[in-house]
């Protein structure tokens, strides 16, 4: 991922925080010549022995579990929050941007068998349920639904590289980027607003 310096986010504790935040990611690899993606969930977890590592799960009928074998390299693209900057937004004449937070995880994938593909759906789903009024765990559904994890691969990605891009104006003077944030709450676009959120922790 290209990164001017300026927008490169090199604190490991930020990093963190964003990939378990933002967990929704796309799954990217190369099956028999041909690219492929997948958009799932791929949670940070800690190994047994401390190792940061990527977990998730996709179908046993998805062809892109095929190069798997053929090649383990994996990206992991994760997005977070963003939004069009609007040149009419500065006190003098500029290019109009796009402010953004992405991470790029490199890595190399394997199969885990069926028990660690159950516990794995275990965490995740205690993880999304924790705030509803009702949660439902993984523990309690009925043998016919579990049956339907039959139908899944767990896999683990072992973590080579990561990058992370946090493009939030940092390159504009005070007044303009106070003014960015004002043009962005404005909106009143989520996206935008949660632009304006992270800009304003980066700058008091």
């Amino acid at each position: 991922m290209y990164t001017p310096k300026i927008y490169k986010e090199e604190d490991p504790e930020s990093i963190r925080t964003f990939l378990k935040e933002n967990s929704f990611g796309i799954l990217i690899n190369q099956t028999k010549g041909k690219l492929c993606a997948t958009h799932i969930p791929i949670e940070l977890e800690v190994t047994a022995d401390g190792k940061e590592i990527l977990q998730g799960h996709i179908s046993k009928l998805n062809p892109q579990a095929e190069g798997f074998a053929e090649n383990d390299q994996v990206l992991a693209v994760f997005t977070g929050p963003h939004s069009y900057i609007s040149s009419s937004w500065y006190d003098h004449e500029n290019v109009p941007t796009w402010n953004y937070i992405a991470v790029h995880v490199y890595g190399r994938i394997k199969i885990v068998d069926e028990a660690t593909t159950i516990e794995q759906l275990k965490k995740l789903v205690d993880k999304y349920e924790a705030g509803s009024e009702n949660p439902v765990h993984v523990e309690d559904l009925s043998s016919k639904t579990m049956r339907e994890a039959r139908g899944i691969f767990g896999f683990e990605i072992e973590i080579d590289e990561i990058q992370a891009t946090k493009k939030l104006s940092q390159n504009r003077d005070d007044h303009n980027y106070k003014n960015i944030i004002t043009e962005l709450e404005k909106t009143e676009n989520p996206q935008a607003i949660a632009v304006a959120k992270e800009m304003s922790k980066c700058r008091k």
